[in-house]
């Protein structure tokens, strides 16, 4: 089984968005992995899913109930097979926890796309229609990937 673990700042808006559009195509697709998220601050730990977050996903039959933010640990980075990071700004943050990619499992959501970049963040674009499509082409690419559709 493989293992996704979905990263950004705080864990209540791009990351939880990740993870579960990424269950949402996995079920329609089929596939056998366990999909999960973290952030890389403490910020927002214990807090739910950002409720604009939770509308945009629940626009597009997507429940992310249950879901609290959580802190990214070296752990987790030994139990998955990938981190994929939300923005070039995580990627450097999350070195702080975990230190060295040691064994390249790290990389940004947009990277399996057709234009790598990053994922803007709508805590500050108050734009989640735009973050959602672009996680959604995001998690598309990923699965892709790691089903040589």
């Amino acid at each position: 089984m493989t293992k996704i673990l979905f990263v950004c700042h705080g864990n209540i808006c791009r990351s939880p968005m990740a993870e579960f559009i990424m269950k949402k195509l996995v079920r329609e697709n089929g596939g056998q992995f366990h999909i999960e998220s973290r952030a890389t601050s403490t910020e927002e730990l214990d807090n739910p899913v950002y409720p604009p977050a939770r509308r945009k996903l629940s626009e597009h039959g997507i429940s992310c109930d249950g879901k609290f933010a959580q802190r990214i640990t070296r752990k987790d980075y030994e139990s998955f097979d990938y981190v994929i990071c939300m923005d070039s700004r995580n990627l450097r943050n999350i070195a702080y926890v975990i230190g060295e990619d040691d064994e390249g499992k790290i990389s940004r959501l947009m990277d399996y796309t057709d234009t790598p970049g990053d994922v803007a963040d709508p805590w500050y674009t108050d734009d989640f229609e735009t973050t959602y499509r672009d996680i959604l082409r995001g998690c598309e690419g990923l699965l892709k990937k790691l089903t040589n559709q």
